[in-house]
């Protein structure tokens, strides 16, 4: 049976190179997909905010392209990148860093020793272990966007006047204290643990199937052998890529929905905080189904070329440009 590139290594290499390449190249990969989604993100943070006691302001994502297009142009769908950015730097390069650890995890275990590869129920839990533990990291990053990408105060125009990254982090501690910026972690960590464990998994387990398919058309032994050191090609890692944002996305969107809504929430208000379980009753109550998946069509199709691109330029880095 082949082998996958991911995990047989060219060269040993300690645990501290292991770790700075994940950092280095987790967050350039994570960097160039937040340019690529970040206007799909905008749109899907709106149509996941609206209040549940008003009339929906969008109808759907194309209507919610449109609005927001007429009201700060194109630009005005990069609201607010620069904490994203920040986040998708921290955000993957944890992702990669704690998937590594989980796999030392599965090792230290017993269970597997490591000159064998790893199965994929081995790395379905890496990918739930990576996405618990960067949940953390995640949740005060994504707060901050969030609030910046739906503003709840008006300019002397009328407009939707959107606040500083500083603006949003001075208001949170004076209001709510350094918990205020882990509200919505519930949400994060429902969203991060099962949904990285399908990130991961389903990246890894499209990628054996391409090489078991590579492998049966291979006519010698000679090329058998050729594929199973060499990386796929390209297209194969594109479509590995996104099966895994397309599966991250879709299975627990529902969580994303209502840590965005409880993310959005004013900040010094005299309303409480909703909880995650009371957040979700309300939505439910108001909206069903369709509320808990509000702007998951457009999250799934945006983050297919995102993922595609993460794994190709961090596998990549990682086999060509060694730290």
């Amino acid at each position: 049976m082949a082998t996958k590139p991911s995990q047989t290594p060219i060269q040993a290499k300690s645990g501290v190179v292991e770790a700075a390449e994940d950092i280095v190249f987790g967050s350039i990969a994570g960097i160039v997909g937040r340019y690529i989604e970040y206007p799909f993100d905008t749109v899907k943070v709106r149509l996941q905010s609206q209040p549940d006691n008003l009339p929906l302001r969008y109808t759907g994502p194309l209507d919610c392209f449109r609005q927001s297009f007429k009201a700060d142009g194109f630009l005005g769908l990069y609201r607010g990148i620069s904490a994203p950015l920040f986040g998708a730097a921290a955000e993957t390069s944890s992702l990669f860093f704690f998937e590594r650890i989980g796999r030392e995890v599965v090792y230290a275990s017993g269970y597997y020793s490591r000159d064998r590869v790893l199965p994929l129920s081995a790395l379905w839990f890496t990918g739930a272990f990576a996405g618990a533990f960067t949940s953390f990291v995640l949740t005060p990053i994504e707060l901050v966007k969030c609030k910046i990408q739906v503003p709840t105060s008006t300019g002397p125009d009328g407009k939707p006047k959107a606040p500083s990254v500083m603006s949003v982090i001075r208001d949170v501690y004076k209001y709510e204290g350094v918990k205020g910026f882990w509200h919505g972690q519930m949400g994060t960590f429902l969203r991060e643990s099962g949904g990285c464990a399908a990130w991961f998994g389903s990246k890894e387990t499209t990628t054996k199937i391409f090489y078991l398919l590579n492998d049966r058309s291979a006519k010698t032994q000679l090329e058998k052998d050729a594929l199973a050191t060499e990386a796929l090609p390209l297209w194969q890692q594109a479509v590995a890529g996104a099966s895994a944002g397309m599966s991250y996305n879709f299975l627990f969107f529902p969580a994303d929905t209502i840590k965005s809504r409880m993310q959005t929430s004013p900040v010094g208000g005299s309303t409480q905080n909703r909880t995650f379980w009371q957040e979700g009753k309300a939505l439910w109550n108001q909206h069903g189904v369709r509320g808990l998946y509000r702007g998951c069509g457009i999250t799934v199709l945006r983050s297919a070329p995102s993922s595609a691109f993460i794994f190709i330029v961090f596998d990549g880095l990682k086999r060509y440009l060694s730290l």
